[in-house]
């Protein structure tokens, strides 16, 4: 309402004004040091003014109900306009009071408003301020007194809010423009304040209103996809109403085929005919055509899990499996030309069954007027036609087939145009793919050049449904992209087919340097530009071929690199590609970043369709593909990478493997259930942390894991000769035919069966405390690893003799076993020293500059065992009050010591 600079007087009577930019809005008074900082100095709600009156020469005061502010002005008439604002405001706030909604912590039901109170330690203050979380705010206050007044220092607004906890009873609430470093009394208090802060971001993001309007349509009120009841998120183009489990499935499909926002937080998206399309279509009118032919069986539930929900809504939407065919399907003429119609009426059910069963969102109108269907509907005033084509113009749903770009629905072959449904002749001749409207023309409809060829896809077998043209049906696809950022989609009546043809185009557009990728039966096969080894300073461009979860790269000077083994990534990341050093990127250019056995590679997109779908194939070649151990993401050793992850957690947290009854005592089934799931759906995402996670849950996920193991552990072949090998008597014969079992099976089961008896044999050396010997845990183990009711004695017994001679049947060699000795110890010693109360020394002094070596820029910091170079760029800028910008990019560099190589840190490293 008003801003300006004023002089004001401090409270303890000095006469020494400060000159403070003062801010009055229709809720508080608030002063700053400068007009460019966010947070305020003091503020004062207005609710709280009882009077506003001039004292002397340009000096004016505000009356609360304990305290006067007294102001000075530059001259009487700035004066007189402040007076005059505030008492406008004060009147008019209390002429409003009775009906007012707007939280003000003025009243004497402040305490009743606030979601959480109480003392904290903020760095920057000599003592704790009473911190409030309220609402959609965070309020600071000097003590109690001042927050039952009212009288505040500033409040922070938490849709721009992050809190990231910091150590055991520190966390940062972290916004663009300050972060701000609490520390509570207690880790109990400390991760209090942390959820209640996060309740407050999310309650910041959150806006009812759109979800109430659409929920007002009964169907609307459960999950289109599960039945799952009060779903907050929705397709905007699909016109479907989703939970948030099946939103996350929607997300993986890619914006092709659904574009997925919340209703309650992606509050500029929806626009009021947005919100009239969900009314009119309801998840009714939606499952009448997408889910008319959904087999009991198939069918999910609010239960399902993940993987069962991914594989029904690919089948429901990529496929298009059930849905209910317009009458028109397959003639592509025709369906435009009714699509042309449809869009001037308010027939919506009619437009969706027409566009989703091949009619072009673009096709021509034959109106020079209005060329467009988009056109039609403008020019018929049809609002909601409109918005629903609008959302599918960039779908690339036509035929049902996924896909971009103009030229979709204009091409196939002798080959099918999957998208067209019409036959064409095709030709690959002196490098050029020609396609013609029969065998008899002798002009072509259009050419690809196999230069302009950047990557060729081999679609699975029924990758887009079992597609039908007068000639019959076309089960074998393959996609082509060119320079252009087009995508052709080829069809033909079987996969062996399509498969000499997708041969020949390759050999054809296939550089000689990666002739040996074309004996490869790869699923795509394309030109990139990537970065690697030692050459970061240029981008090369090389050839990628994926065949399965490996990736086979050749350079162009025709050098074949080590093929990555993807699902033995140790990173796989997005972002946005900058040269090292450089403040901010000059140009956006997309990266996705592999990190395999310590080899770094980044992949950049020239063009953004066919890298889309490199960036989609290799995340899913990456992620965990089944339920048997061969098709889970994995470690170097070839560990399952969930399995690891757990046993790692047990053993280095503060009470893992002293845990009494570990393995025995069963987790919570709901946390167990859920981590289960995220750490299948990608176990490279997931951190398990002390506090946030509990051992028994942990440990519950790893023996649920290996229960529900397709196969088995010990496979269903060998698992019967495990168990009889426990009948010989004689224990050295029994060890040498435990030892063949163990040559025989699958290399990753060997694997990961010495992971988790190497982790048995250690629980059981801290039995005295967690009362696991290696008689309980073979009790515990053997029903589990064995997948039988726990009937057999046998299966227990297998798992004791693993654990009791596990030196001899693995053989474990003496550098091993002193390792292995020297963590047990170490271990036990840090469980001493927690007991005893003392601490181990882990935090070093080490010395930070800041951008150049120089005495001025040097900064001391205590670096702990856990600090992340996220977390030490973080405390570097806070201590030099760097604000971080929009574009800022900063980064943590570690440099040797004789100062010849430098290497940049990731954020989430640990620093020491």
């Amino acid at each position: 309402i008003r801003a300006g600079w004023l002089d004001k007087n401090p409270p303890q009577g000095s006469y020494i004004y400060q000159k403070r930019w003062v801010k009055l809005d229709t809720d508080y008074l608030r002063y700053f040091d400068s007009e460019k900082d966010t947070y305020s100095k003091r503020l004062i709600p207005v609710s709280s003014i009882s009077r506003i009156s001039s004292v002397g020469d340009q000096k004016f005061e505000v009356v609360t109900n304990n305290r006067n502010f007294v102001f000075r002005a530059e001259n009487d008439a700035d004066r007189n306009e402040w007076i005059w604002t505030l008492q406008q405001i004060a009147e008019e706030w209390k002429s409003k009071a009775a009906a007012r909604t707007s939280m003000s912590l003025a009243t004497d039901s402040a305490t009743e408003l606030a979601d959480k109170s109480g003392f904290l330690e903020l760095r920057g203050f000599k003592h704790k301020l009473f911190v409030v979380v309220a609402g959609d705010k965070v309020f600071l206050y000097k003590n109690a007194e001042d927050y039952r007044l009212g009288i505040g220092i500033t409040y922070i607004e938490m849709n721009v809010g992050n809190v990231r906890e910091v150590d055991r009873r520190g966390f940062d609430l972290t916004t663009p423009y300050r972060i701000f470093s609490f520390s509570a009394d207690s880790e109990q208090e400390k991760e209090e304040w942390v959820e209640a802060m996060q309740q407050s971001i999310t309650e910041a993001l959150s806006n009812s209103e759109v979800a109430e309007r659409i929920w007002a349509v009964e169907s609307n009120c459960f999950c289109a996809d599960c039945g799952s009841p009060k779903p907050d998120w929705a397709s905007i183009n699909l016109c479907v109403v989703i939970c948030k489990r099946c939103a996350g499935e929607h997300r993986g499909m890619g914006p092709g085929i659904t574009k997925v926002r919340s209703l309650k937080m992606d509050r500029k998206v929806w626009t009021e005919e947005l919100i009239e399309l969900f009314q009119q279509f309801g998840n009714i009118m939606a499952n009448q055509f997408w889910a008319a032919n959904v087999p009991p069986s198939e069918a999910i539930s609010p239960t399902s899990g993940s993987q069962e929900r991914r594989r029904f809504l690919i089948a429901k939407y990529r496929e298009g499996k059930y849905r209910h065919y317009h009458p028109l399907f397959g003639n592509q003429e025709e369906l435009d030309r009714a699509l042309c119609v449809a869009v001037t009426t308010s027939d919506l059910a009619e437009t969706q069954a027409l566009l989703f069963c091949g009619a072009s969102v673009t096709c021509d109108t034959g109106d020079p007027q209005c060329p467009t269907p988009l056109a039609l509907a403008e020019r018929s005033g049809q609002r909601l036609q409109m918005e629903f084509l609008l959302h599918n113009k960039t779908s690339g749903w036509f035929g049902g087939c996924h896909g971009v770009g103009q030229s979709l629905g204009r091409l196939l072959s002798a080959l099918l145009c999957c998208t067209d449904f019409s036959r064409r002749w095709c030709t690959l001749q002196d490098g050029v793919l020609s396609y013609y409207e029969n065998d008899r023309n002798t002009v072509p409809n259009g050419e690809i050049r196999v230069e302009e060829i950047v990557c060729l896809v081999n679609n699975p077998l029924h990758a887009h449904g079992a597609w039908h043209s007068c000639s019959g049906p076309h089960e074998g696809t393959f996609e082509v992209y060119t320079e252009a950022d087009r995508l052709y989609l080829f069809g033909l009546e079987s996969p062996d087919s399509a498969q000499e043809w997708l041969k020949s185009i390759a050999k054809s557009f296939v550089h000689p340097c990666a002739e040996e990728l074309l004996a490869l039966d790869f699923e795509r096969l394309g030109r990139l530009h990537y970065k690697g080894g030692l050459t970061l300073e240029r981008a090369q461009e090389g050839w990628f071929a994926l065949v399965g979860s490996t990736l086979h790269i050749c350079s162009e000077d025709g050098r074949q690199q080590e093929p990555l083994q993807l699902r033995k990534l140790q990173e796989l990341c997005e972002g946005g590609g900058k040269k090292v050093g450089e403040k901010a990127p000059p140009s956006q250019i997309p990266l996705l970043v592999l990190e395999h056995a310590g080899r770094t590679l980044y992949i950049q997109g020239e063009r953004k369709l066919d890298f889309l779908g490199w960036v989609h194939a290799i995340q899913k070649a990456a992620s965990s593909s089944g339920d048997t151990l061969s098709e889970q993401q994995l470690t170097e050793l070839d560990v399952p990478l969930l399995v690891d992850r757990c046993i790692d957690y047990i053993t280095q947290c503060g009470m893992g493997l002293t845990s009494e009854g570990i393995y025995r005592k069963s987790g919570q089934n709901s946390k167990t259930t859920s981590l289960l799931e995220v750490l299948q759906r990608d176990a490279r995402c997931v951190c398990l942390k002390e506090g946030e996670h509990q051992v028994d849950d942990v440990a519950n996920t790893l023996k649920r894991f290996f229960r529900d193991l397709g196969d088995g552990l010990f496979t269903r072949q060998w698992a019967p000769d495990w168990l009889w090998a426990t009948a010989l008597e004689d224990e050295e014969a029994k060890v040498g035919e435990y030892r063949q079992l163990l040559a025989a099976l699958p290399p990753v089961n060997r694997a990961t069966l010495k992971a988790l008896i190497n982790h048995l044999f250690r629980v059981q050396c801290f039995s005295g405390e967690n009362q696991m010997n290696t008689h309980n845990l073979a009790i515990v183990f053997g029903p589990t690893l064995f997948q039988t009711d726990g009937k057999d004695y046998k299966a227990g017994r297998v798992v004791e003799d693993l654990i009791s001679h596990y030196v001899e049947i693995f053989n474990v060699n003496d550098q091993e076993m002193k390792k292995q000795q020297d963590e047990i110890t170490a271990i036990m010693k840090m469980r001493e020293a927690s007991s005893s109360g003392t601490q181990q020394a882990g935090d070093f002094i080490c010395t930070v500059y800041l951008e150049e070596k120089k005495t001025e820029t040097e900064q001391h910091v205590k670096v702990s065992a856990t600090m992340t170079a996220e977390e030490l760029t973080f405390e570097i800028l806070d201590r030099r009050k760097i604000v971080m910008k929009e574009k800022d990019y900063w980064s943590c560099f570690e440099v040797n010591e004789k100062e010849e190589a430098e290497r940049p840190l990731h954020y989430s490293e640990k620093v020491l």
